[in-house]
């Protein structure tokens, strides 16, 4: 091989793979999830607020909108979100409680930048209201 067309091969994969090389800077960032908490207890049908921190939030967030995603079984419900679209700053979101089976061992995830999942807490059914006489 002619070592010109050697040198400028290997010069044209150097300056197309220096973008690559040079190493960005991107801030992730993952709020620690404050409610719920393995104390919560929340009812079905109900509005209740999902919280986290946002005290220490980086200068250039990668994604900004959050989405909330229930935990069932160790299982993320990726596909059908809780909540979504909104600003991961907001440092709550409320939402209505899904209509899902009782039991004590569900979880959110908190999608931004990153994942943070809460610790596991209790969704419960809604009371039924007793029969009135006529």
């Amino acid at each position: 091989m002619n070592p010109i067309l050697f040198v400028l091969f290997a010069l044209f994969s150097f300056t197309s793979a220096l973008p690559t090389l040079i190493a960005y800077k991107r801030d992730v960032y993952v709020p620690p999830i404050t409610s719920p908490t393995q104390d919560t207890i929340w009812t079905i049908g109900t509005q209740v607020n999902v919280t986290w921190d946002t005290s220490n939030p980086p200068a250039q967030i990668t994604n900004g909108l959050g989405k909330i995603v229930l935990v069932t079984d160790g299982l993320l419900d990726y596909e059908n979100p809780i909540a979504a679209n909104f600003s991961i700053l907001d440092g709550f979101h409320t939402i209505t409680v899904p209509d899902v089976a009782p039991k004590n061992d569900y979880a959110i995830v908190l999608f931004g930048d990153s994942g943070n999942r809460s610790q596991n807490f209790t969704i419960q059914a809604a009371p039924v209201a007793a029969p009135t006489s006529t």
